[in-house]
């Protein structure tokens, strides 16, 4: 039986998590976590990126694999497999793009209205090789890229609109560059899109739900989370 509680994954200790790493769920077949903005998902390259969500999970859960990644200034929720046979189903899953993934942002302006239906933008992107790590929408040589979007609200007398997101790919960056490429950058995305507005903001962009197929018990799960703007 599956439960919604960290400590019931063999193994699993919570000790060794730092306070603003919050685990959601964990069974000897998956952990889900809650990234906070500024973590590396994996380590980079140098002595100083070795710190990141996947190594301090493995401290306590040494079989804990990487599926999918957030960008570091992103927050929310992240999965990890336990064991290869679990990383393989899951990355079939997400291959397959059986995984639903949702996240919410705060970008510049106003974009439609509250209680639209949902909206599209296809827009192929590729890797800006002059100015990596910057991603482009590039037409000729940009993989084939899909984001749907809607409205949750406008907020700031109008200046900037609150949107739901749903990566249907899955490239890097993706959710950024094409935000940024119909005009509405997120706030705090300095990469994309300009000066914070409010001083020193983060990135306001929050990965707030998964959805899933268990992959060993087939039960279907959906975790939520809510961002912290």
């Amino acid at each position: 039986m599956l439960k919604n509680c960290a400590t019931s994954c063999k193994n699993w200790s919570v000790d060794t998590l730092s306070a603003e790493l919050v685990p959601v769920y964990a069974d000897d077949a998956i952990v889900v976590l809650e990234k906070p903005a500024g973590l590396l998902s994996v380590p980079g390259r140098g002595a100083d990126k070795q710190d990141c969500l996947s190594a301090r999970v493995q401290c306590g859960v040494p079989d804990a694999l990487v599926v999918h990644r957030l960008d570091m200034a992103t927050s929310g929720l992240m999965l990890m497999a336990r064991g290869k046979s679990a990383q393989r189903e899951l990355n079939r899953m997400f291959a397959q793009r059986s995984v639903t993934k949702r996240y919410v942002a705060l970008v510049h302006g106003q974009l439609g209205a509250k209680g639209d239906s949902w909206q599209v933008i296809d827009l192929p992107i590729a890797l800006d090789w002059e100015n990596r790590p910057r991603r482009v929408v590039d037409p000729e040589s940009g993989k084939a890229s899909l984001t749907r979007w809607r409205v949750l609200a406008h907020q700031g007398s109008e200046d900037f609109t609150r949107l739901e997101l749903e990566p249907v790919t899955g490239r890097s960056h993706q959710l950024r560059v094409h935000l940024h490429a119909i005009g509405h950058p997120i706030v705090g995305d300095t990469l994309y899109g300009r000066a914070p507005p409010f001083g020193n903001t983060r990135l306001m962009l929050h990965a707030c739900q998964l959805e899933l197929l268990h992959p060993v018990t087939g039960a279907a799960l959906n975790f939520n989370s809510v961002a912290d703007f």
